[in-house]
């Protein structure tokens, strides 16, 4: 083999100008970094801005104001909502602890805030460090479209499609409800319930108003996956096994 041929047989050199440009790119990156960490009022918007992007479309933290779900989530539990629970296509589950919009289901009317007051509240609300809207709930999926749900049997109990539940979440002493319901749950809508049962304002309060209690499935902002704060709190929230066992309704009446 001659020379020129071996010559064409060799990797070819790099390009100067080629990794120049990757250098030039880096310089100029890192001294952008450098530039901000002088500037440090620079930087703390610029991690609020994130922040907030985080917390309106991937996953915002819920500060827990009420009793109502107890003793699953506390006064002052900080739970991670994941807002893309439901976004590609899913749809809320029976046994998951979601954060819903109320407007139209539970509340009837606008808040009468101050504009000043509510923008400071929802930047609060959006790292987790004040409540959310008033309309905001967190409650516990029981029904989904198309389920019968009742309550009691003669051993106190809920049942699904038929099938009695064994609601292990619920706060001691709270039996499953004093007010008996008997409802189909309505095509993309959803029945839910607080584990604190004698606390909580929830489906069983609407029963009588438009949509029988039921939300919506438009108005469900994510699903609470996480008690994040305090520390000595932290865990996932799991979906209890019974309510995932159970089956689909055959029917208006399961």
């Amino acid at each position: 083999m001659d020379t020129d041929a071996r010559l064409t047989e060799r990797d070819p050199a790099p390009d100067p100008v080629e990794g120049l440009g990757r250098r030039s790119r880096f310089a100029r990156f890192r001294a952008v970094v450098t530039q901000l960490r002088y500037r440090p009022v620079t930087l703390f918007a610029l991690c609020l801005a994130f922040l907030f992007l985080l917390s309106n479309f991937v996953v915002q933290p819920f500060l827990i104001p009420s009793t109502s779900m107890e003793n699953t989530l506390r006064v002052g539990d900080r739970v991670l909502v994941n807002k893309l629970a439901y976004r590609f296509g899913a749809t809320p589950q029976r046994g998951d602890v979601i954060v819903f919009d109320g407007m139209g289901s539970f509340v009837h009317r606008e808040s009468g805030e101050n504009p000043v007051t509510g923008l400071l509240r929802k930047a609060g609300a959006a790292l987790g460090l004040a409540r959310s809207d008033d309309t905001d709930y967190v409650k516990r999926v029981i029904g989904v479209g198309g389920d019968h749900v009742t309550c009691c049997d003669k051993q106190g109990r809920i049942k699904v499609n038929g099938v009695p539940v064994t609601e292990g979440y619920l706060h001691p002493g709270d039996a499953p409800s004093a007010v008996p319901f008997d409802i189909v749950v309505p095509k993309g809508r959803l029945w839910v319930m607080g584990d604190h049962r004698s606390r909580s304002s929830d489906s069983r309060d609407h029963l009588g108003e438009a949509g029988g209690g039921t939300v919506p499935v438009d108005r469900v902002i994510g699903r609470a996956d996480l008690i994040s704060w305090p520390f000595d709190r932290w865990s996932t929230l799991a979906t209890p096994g019974d309510l995932a066992r159970i089956p689909v309704s055959a029917g208006p009446h399961g």
